[in-house]
């Protein structure tokens, strides 16, 4: 499908032909599968695991495979650098301030809102175990807000290009080849009245049935031992089981983006949709 471009999205679409290069380069093996579950048209929240620095790349073909754009919510710091900066907020992109996220909500609720499609990852930071994290409700509070489908996708194998740890398998040549799995599953379509912990329990049932699935159906398997690192512990292989890569987590969490002279949490805001009272944390990111 082609894809319809705006004025302002030349720099999407020169990062979308340089993408599509890098994966020719390093010989990636993509399969998308039930990509139309995101409606053409209309706003649209997808949430997908996180697995890599790169996988924004892979959630965002499935727009690409529907003729749309997809607006990343992304962490603070990687609009630091004023290239990046200025490449991330041309292709309309959102800064996520871990610890005040109230700008980001508003912003991806007006995002959805006027017929966007918005990309989150709700556990807000790589997994190290490449198991999922607890999720937070992020995406489903702006769905119910703004009663846009909320879509699941599951990754696996990005893992394997470039991840937490130190390892670039790209750049040493290990990742070259790699098969990547990108799932999509029905929308999520939560009511006005919509609790956001239990639309997001809901979410991450769907997202870790689909990373199941794309588990089970890999085409590839470990080279040697030596190679079992991008495996779950529960599946046999060398990565951190899920409590220790939790404590990994926290730890590279404080160290990446400690907070601010003063605080001592996450800011929570009060997000109330109509019937709707519960507490959210605007802490998803692209990591």
């Amino acid at each position: 499908m082609s894809l319809s471009v705006k004025k302002p999205d030349w720099t999407y679409r020169l990062v979308i032909r340089l993408s599509r290069a890098l994966f020719r380069l390093f010989g990636l093996h993509i399969e998308v599968r039930g990509a139309q579950n995101l409606p053409l048209q209309g706003g649209a929240v997808i949430a997908s695991n996180h697995l890599s620095f790169l996988d924004f790349m892979f959630v965002g073909l499935v727009g690409v495979n529907r003729g749309r754009l997809t607006r990343f919510l992304a962490k603070r710091g990687v609009f630091a650098l004023a290239p990046v900066r200025s490449a991330m907020n041309a292709m309309g992109h959102v800064p996520v301030d871990r610890f005040h996220g109230e700008v980001a909500l508003r912003e991806a609720v007006d995002k959805a809102r006027s017929g966007e499609v918005v990309g989150i990852f709700p556990e807000a930071m790589i997994s190290h175990s490449f198991t999922l994290r607890p999720f937070q409700p992020g995406a489903a509070a702006i769905s119910i807000i703004t009663q846009t489908p909320l879509v699941p996708v599951a990754l696996w194998g990005t893992q394997r290009t470039a991840t937490v740890g130190g390892r670039f398998a790209m750049r040493l040549g290990r990742g070259r080849g790699a098969a990547i799995t990108v799932l999509v599953g029905e929308p999520l379509r939560p009511g006005p009245g919509a609790d956001p912990a239990e639309v997001t329990a809901v979410l991450r049932a769907r997202v870790d049935d689909l990373l199941q699935q794309a588990m089970d159906e890999y085409p590839q398997r470990p080279r040697n031992g030596a190679d079992r690192w991008w495996v779950p512990a529960c599946r046999g292989g060398a990565a951190p089981t899920q409590a220790q890569g939790l404590a990994l987590d926290e730890a590279a969490l404080l160290r990446s983006d400690p907070p601010p002279a003063g605080e001592t949490k996450r800011h929570e805001t009060n997000v109330r949709p109509t019937g709707t009272r519960a507490r959210v944390s605007w802490d998803t990111h692209v990591s």
